[in-house]
């Protein structure tokens, strides 16, 4: 039995030839259809079973691999070190391209950070909360931009990347600006990329598209998890967040415009799942069938 995965490359390639036989006719290029897309390797946020985590962390990651799942980001390593979390994804074929760390670590123990995402097999470092103090005011933010870049470049010193994840408060606006403008302004777009939730903008009230097409390039990352629409404004996240595929976000429209975003990693999230598990289960088996 042939693998899928060649029968689609050879699809693609038969495709792809085609298209060119017909520049070749003399054939406008908008006009020649491409064969859609498929994610080649689906990622899963552990945040997700962290849970099952604080038991077995071994035992877990042995399940996210056993489901399909190739890439894990990690939020914690639950009091292993670094090298035997390394030995546990190598022995399950899995590999870690990026984890989160604290905003706190940037100015106390980024040295450690660094050499644990070596360690581990990380290319992105991810920030993913900002402590509210540091943003009250926008002036606040543009001090959280500054000390983003620094993290950056420390990364960028080090041959990692860093990156920023965002939640719905910065697109609440403060000052008469939405504070993700400000901090995306503030930082060096050479030294700090972005991990896009796709679940907290869309909350937020924002079209990833937008931003997609204003800092093209600059996600290389981005969560996937999917929501209801908001019945009203004050609805709490956790009443609306399902499994990707459950929801109203149009996941095509987006994925349509992972070339322009950057996207290189996709990683399944949801942040209360009834069941982890199934959640991680039903949202990979959504996507290993999406076309786009």
């Amino acid at each position: 039995m042939r693998d899928a995965g060649c029968v689609m490359d050879r699809r693609d390639f038969v495709a792809r030839l085609s298209a060119a036989a017909l520049v070749a006719a003399g054939v406008d290029p908008s006009r020649i259809p491409h064969p859609p897309s498929r994610i080649e390797k689906i990622g899963l946020e552990l945040y997700t079973v962290r849970d099952l985590m604080k038991n077995d962390v071994e035992g877990t990651l042995a399940k996210v691999a056993a489901i399909g799942y190739r890439e894990v980001e990690f939020a914690g390593y639950f009091n292993h070190p670094p090298a035997e979390i390394r030995a546990m994804i190598d022995r399950h074929g899995l590999t870690a391209p990026a984890g989160h760390v604290a905003f706190e670590a940037i100015a106390q123990g980024w040295e450690q950070v660094i050499d644990a995402a070596h360690t581990v097999g990380n290319r992105y470092v991810v920030v993913a909360w900002i402590p509210e103090p540091q943003r009250r005011d926008l002036d606040g933010w543009k001090r959280v931009g500054e000390t983003l870049t620094r993290a950056g470049e420390a990364c960028h010193n080090a041959g990692l990347t860093f990156a920023f994840h965002n939640h719905s408060y910065e697109f609440v606006p403060l000052g008469g600006q939405l504070p993700y403008d400000v901090l995306l302004t503030a930082t060096d777009p050479a030294l700090v990329k972005l991990e896009m939730d796709l679940f907290w903008i869309t909350f937020g009230g924002q079209d990833p598209l937008a931003y997609f097409a204003k800092y093209p390039g600059r996600f290389p990352l981005v969560h996937v998890k999917d929501m209801t629409a908001k019945p009203r404004p004050d609805i709490p996240a956790d009443s609306v967040m399902r499994d990707v595929g459950k929801g109203s976000i149009d996941w095509k429209r987006i994925f349509a415009r992972s070339e322009q975003a950057g996207i290189r990693h996709y990683f399944v999230e949801h942040d209360s799942p009834g069941d982890a598990l199934a959640s991680s289960r039903a949202s990979y088996e959504y996507l290993k069938r999406l076309e786009f």
